[in-house]
């Protein structure tokens, strides 16, 4: 298994000063920190660093152009593989030509580094960008053929009942050769069966749920994925699943520090969504769909709960090696390391990329998981 990076530069409140100066303050020092952060993960064998696409979310994902990112990253790293994670792909947010042009100039500026991962966002976001959320599946998908034949054919015409393109040479074409790999965002029931089924790599974004749920996805998706029809002209047949992690110095305990910014980031996922994903739900309604919303609201976050089923890997050396083997076992070919969150320190974040890179990725690369994925027939 190996290990990749997320960043959603993260930038909490409270932010200390007046509008809008607090605001800047912040989100320079997070955008400053993420870049350095990244350089020095280039230095070990980290597979990819991934930069998420959310708009508007105060305090927390302050990352809506991942293109900027990654293209700046392109300059800056020479190894690491540039994750989009993920371009929003239904047709309100950015049409198919705009996500045709900037995946392929990062792919060209980092000499065929791109990862490009696929989704559909969430109400909040669909809503300010006037997507048509009944159709957002079928605009995912469209979109994807889209952008393919863009990269495809020389010239490139379009009519759907949805979309709409004269004839026109898309420029640039990709480095890769026929294109980066594609990736779809798996946040929903059934969306591991629709990623396997479409030749799709599977980016597990849920971070709520217990590790034997999860599994039960990995295999779902693997099942999928034994005789997919793909969407792209690269078949990716690989899973990754995202979790915090922070690897502590051995000499001392987890600092509360981090264990309060696990709480923050889980009650302020509870407000983001009971305020704006759950609003049209009845109480009842909303319990079930997310059952942990309602204690983590009045201010009850399970640390410890999340903690010992290894649904978050915080801890020493050794407790961080264990926790990843469990991952593995259960069929995780690439584990997302969310490492820059709440209010953790700087040199913090630096010393867990470091201890990942010089003592953990190493032994990841040894280990033979107990249980081998499902075999895809060539």
């Amino acid at each position: 298994m190996k290990l990749d990076l997320l960043y959603e530069i993260d930038a909490p409140k409270p932010w200390g000063r007046p509008h809008p100066y607090g605001q800047r303050d912040a989100e320079r020092r997070a955008y400053r920190e993420c870049i350095e952060q990244i350089r020095l993960a280039d230095k070990y064998d980290f597979e990819t660093v991934w930069a998420v696409e959310h708009h508007f979310r105060e305090g927390r994902s302050h990352c809506p152009a991942p293109e900027v990112v990654l293209g700046h990253l392109a300059g800056v790293t020479e190894r690491i593989g540039l994750g989009f994670g993920v371009t929003l792909t239904p047709f309100a947010f950015t049409p198919p030509q705009r996500i045709a042009e900037k995946v392929a100039a990062v792919d060209l500026l980092s000499q065929g580094r791109v990862q490009w991962g696929t989704g559909r966002s969430t109400p909040m976001e669909q809503t300010a960008f006037h997507v048509d959320r009944d159709k957002s599946r079928d605009d995912w998908a469209e979109a994807i053929q889209i952008v393919c034949g863009m990269w495809r054919d020389e010239y490139f015409e379009y009519e759907s009942e949805r979309f709409s393109f004269p004839r026109r040479m898309v420029t640039p074409k990709p480095w890769q050769d026929p294109h980066p790999p594609c990736w779809m965002a798996a946040t929903s029931s059934g969306s591991a069966e629709v990623a396997g089924k479409n030749g799709l790599g599977l980016l597990s974004f849920s971070i709520m749920q217990p590790l034997e749920l999860m599994a039960a996805q990995v295999k779902a998706y693997r099942a999928a994925a034994q005789n997919p029809t793909p969407l792209t002209d690269v078949t990716t047949n690989k899973v990754a699943a995202y979790t915090f992690v922070h690897v502590r110095d051995g000499r001392r305990p987890v600092d509360k520090r981090v264990w309060d910014s696990v709480a923050w980031w889980y009650t302020h996922l509870a407000q983001f969504t009971l305020e704006w994903e759950l609003p049209h739900l009845p109480p009842e309604e909303q319990d079930k769909a997310f059952p942990l919303l309602k204690p983590m609201l009045e201010g009850d976050v399970p640390v410890e709960t999340f903690d010992a089923a290894d649904m978050i890997v915080i801890g020493d050396v050794e407790t961080t090696i264990r926790k990843m083997k469990r991952y593995a076992d259960l069929g995780v070919d690439e584990l997302i390391c969310y490492v820059q969150w709440g209010f953790l320190d700087h040199q913090d974040i630096k010393r867990t990329i470091e201890v990942l890179g010089k003592e953990v990725i190493p032994e990841l690369a040894a280990y033979q998981p107990k249980t081998e994925p499902v075999a895809v027939p060539a």
